[in-house]
């Protein structure tokens, strides 16, 4: 290990040798290729300093001076603030970077790279369920069945199978994308059912998708599966009970949106209002105006058939690729 790696919370400065950062990457190189302008990074390191500071430490008369601290200030790698002083003000310079990382150009795989979020089931931000409804954990069952306040225990975020007859839950997912990168696809994946009474095999029920508050599409769930324990579910729980779901995967691309490859919608991602800075909600639910009101079942990676919670995939390109 060197010990530049020994950096600890190392400030970082990313660039790409592309058209659109050239001056960027042309003003830092510049000031980088010189002796002088590299001790006075050094020297700045540990501390702040005057610009009469420096000169003196690196033995620089102060116009020679003042003249290598405008060529790394324009190239951002420092900045500099007036202070008062005994006579006026004085320029006081502080390092902005510790490490500097330069992309070159290649010819990258045009694929879109996906980036991978999974939200646990009982991590939702809003909620409204109407009764029969209740949640359950790994080890038991989470407040009362059949009360909506049991939404909002402490203990939800260990939730591993949640329930109700009518409503929705939205949940919160970060927006992770890289600068200077685009939104391609967008995938949601999650293991749902229909609500019965117990369980039942021919109980249809429309559950809808949201994002970022458009209406994605409606599938319709066949079935509330039970009767035959699901593979992840715990012995503790009654068999008779809703026990596993169907994988559901959604995508919104740039043609349309698609539950298992079948379209539902003709929204694109271009008309989801995701920004940099701020939450992707996604709500999963029953419509007020649903045909089928057949409520639904949400299992997290401990319950069901499949181990895995709620799974968002973010593809991205490259700004410039093709």
């Amino acid at each position: 290990m060197t010990n530049y790696e020994k950096i600890p919370n190392a400030r970082l400065l990313e660039l790409l040798a592309e058209d659109h950062e050239l001056q960027k990457l042309e003003a830092v190189t510049k000031a980088l290729g010189s002796e002088t302008r590299l001790k006075i990074l050094k020297f700045l390191s540990v501390h702040t300093s005057t610009v009469m500071e420096i000169a003196e430490a690196l033995g620089l008369p102060p116009s020679t001076a003042t003249l290598h601290i405008n060529i790394l200030e324009n190239a951002g790698l420092i900045k500099t603030d007036l202070r008062p002083a005994t006579r006026g003000l004085q320029r006081v310079c502080a390092r902005v970077y510790d490490r500097i990382i330069i992309q070159l150009p290649a010819y990258l795989e045009t694929a879109e790279t996906p980036i991978e979020v999974s939200m646990p089931i009982g991590a939702y931000t809003q909620v409204q369920a109407i009764p029969t409804c209740g949640l359950v954990g790994e080890l038991g069952i989470i407040g009362h069945l059949d009360d909506p306040s049991a939404f909002y225990e402490p203990q939800r975020i260990y939730a591993q199978l949640i329930w109700f007859r009518r409503g929705f839950l939205e949940y919160h997912f970060p927006y992770r994308l890289p600068p200077g990168s685009i939104l391609n696809e967008i995938e949601i994946s999650f293991e749902v059912c229909s609500e019965a009474p117990l369980h039942h095999p021919d109980w249809p029920s429309d559950i809808t998708l949201w994002i970022g508050g458009i209406e994605i599409g409606t599938w319709t769930s066949p079935a509330d599966f039970g009767g035959e324990r699901g593979m992840l579910t715990p012995a503790w729980w009654d068999t008779q009970n809703s026990q596993y779901g169907l994988l559901k995967v959604w995508k919104v691309t740039s043609t349309g949106s698609y539950v298992d490859g079948v379209q539902v919608s003709s929204i694109k991602v271009k008309d989801l209002p995701i920004k940099p800075g701020e939450p992707i909600s996604v709500r999963i639910g029953i419509k007020e105006n649903a045909t089928n009101v057949g409520g639904m079942n949400l299992f997290g990676s401990k319950f069901g058939n499949y181990p895995q919670d709620i799974v968002m995939r973010q593809y991205f390109k490259r700004v410039g690729k093709e």
